[in-house]
């Protein structure tokens, strides 16, 4: 039925596909700058405006951060996998600590999460290793985190929590 260059056309395009994935899968684990900004750039492009849409409702696998820029004063919103926790959230951080949003927020140390329809006041965020955390994360997730590379996470208190 089909040609014998079609076969190998669609082999060829699969192998790429994989070839990409691997690579893709390798630099998020390894933390290597290019395959991460890439991946940065496309989710503030493309994939982060899209989850903003349903971002903090009810039911969605996201939730909002509102964070202050650390240098212009503008707010910003970023979606985010947060879990709710004891006293407050936690959030992985796939791409590593180093991301505007992770920088803005350390240096306001307070934000506003909006997470399953519901707005807090978070304060205090404290990088920890994900392996303080990584129970508090459905097991789903914690396979994604794993096979990702996350090392880290930030914990947030809510604000009615904080001394």
């Amino acid at each position: 039925m089909f040609g014998g260059w079609v076969v190998a056309a669609l082999s060829a395009l699969l192998l790429l596909v994989a070839l990409a994935a691997g690579v893709l899968l390798w630099g998020l684990r390894r933390k290597y700058p290019p395959v991460l900004d890439t991946v940065r750039r496309f989710a503030r492009d493309v994939s982060n405006p899209r989850l903003l849409k349903t971002a903090g409702q009810p039911g969605s696998i996201a939730a909002i951060l509102r964070h202050k820029g650390r240098s212009s004063g503008s707010l910003y919103e970023t979606p985010v996998t947060a879990v709710a926790g004891v006293g407050g959230f936690v959030i992985a951080l796939t791409y590593g600590a180093n991301t505007d949003w992770m920088k803005n927020l350390l240096a306001a140390g307070s934000a506003v999460l909006v997470h399953d329809g519901q707005t807090h006041p978070v304060d205090r965020p404290k990088v920890v290793p994900l392996a303080e955390a990584i129970q508090d994360f459905p097991p789903g997730v914690r396979m994604a985190l794993r096979l990702f590379g996350a090392q880290e996470c930030v914990r947030l208190h809510t604000a009615a929590n904080s001394p």
